[in-house]
């Protein structure tokens, strides 16, 4: 991405979460901390679901691909707002920044189509048991994690091919730990018409459109649930799809609000930002273990299995 030739800015100031000198080490340890639960709880995610033989399922498919997508999440943004963090000079390349704002199109677009394709394999499940074999084969559920990865990087590649076009002037600071593309449009001195109306149709796509597939999903299992005449057959129905409706509130009610809020870099914006991009991804593995009977029995059984490797 050589911008050198059509751009007189060159890197940006990342104004990050504070300024004081002793809560910035207060925070890199904390987020330190959040970064290394989140790689390791994930990890151990798809360690389980690939060795384990019961989670051999569309479920679990798609889960491991959601992990693998919040470690890459996490990963992202975390290591350069640490950086940041203990540096005097808190800048980063015009490159670098469109480089960070290329992956997290992928991360964040990725992780809602999953979560959208989850929430259609929950649908099937509850609402069509006796042909869920049928519907959730292993041919569909392979196009629809893979179409979601590819919509993704699509989408990302349409909107980094424009941004690489902008030309920067105006006053480099943006007031954020992380590079977003609106906060790089406020900065751009060239037209962005172009960037607003891509960076629309993917909000449509990833954000209004994933998020009314996920609801109307939902309003199908809900009616499903209700219809079930004994409480016992309404609680294990619900249990089976609790854990995805969690991330799912977590994840959209986040992203939502941080993207309703103007990029003023407020506190209450950062919190929303953090939320969605830091504290979710670190969220979710905890998410389905505690939830899910299927889940830590698993566990259990690889933990049984490696300690009797230790043991020989």
């Amino acid at each position: 991405m050589d911008l050198g030739n059509h751009s007189t800015i060159t890197e940006f100031i990342l104004l990050g979460l504070s300024a004081d000198p002793h809560i910035q080490v207060a925070l890199f340890v904390l987020f330190l901390g959040i970064y290394l639960l989140t790689v390791m709880g994930n990890l151990i995610m798809l360690l389980v679901i690939r060795t384990d033989s019961h989670l051999h399922t569309p479920m679990y498919f798609f889960l491991s691909h959601l992990s693998f997508v919040d470690i890459c999440f996490s990963s992202v943004t975390v290591p350069k707002m640490l950086e940041n963090l203990l540096s005097q000079k808190k800048t980063i390349s015009v490159e670098c920044c469109l480089t960070q704002v290329f992956f997290v199109f992928v991360a964040a677009g990725t992780e809602a189509c999953l979560l959208s394709v989850m929430a259609y394999d929950r649908y099937a499940a509850i609402c069509h048991p006796l042909l869920y074999g049928q519907i959730m084969n292993k041919q569909l559920y392979m196009q629809l994690v893979w179409g979601s990865w590819g919509l993704s990087f699509l989408d990302a590649l349409i909107n980094i091919f424009l941004a690489m076009k902008m030309v920067f002037c105006k006053a480099q600071i943006i007031p954020h730990y992380s590079c977003e593309m609106p906060s790089l449009l406020s900065l751009s001195c060239s037209d962005t018409s172009k960037n607003l109306i891509a960076l629309l149709c993917s909000t449509l796509l990833h954000g209004l459109g994933t998020f009314l597939l996920v609801f109307l999903s939902y309003a199908r299992i809900i009616a499903t649930i209700l219809s079930i005449s004994s409480t016992s057959g309404r609680s294990k129905a619900f249990s089976t799809c609790s854990s995805h409706l969690t991330a799912v509130t977590l994840y959209y009610g986040s992203g939502l609000l941080r993207h309703l809020m103007p990029n003023s870099g407020s506190p209450l914006e950062l919190i929303f930002s953090v939320q969605y991009t830091v504290v979710t991804p670190v969220l979710n593995p905890l998410i389905y273990s505690l939830k899910n009977k299927e889940v830590k029995a698993a566990l259990t059984r690889t933990m049984e299995k490696y300690l009797q490797h230790i043991r020989c």
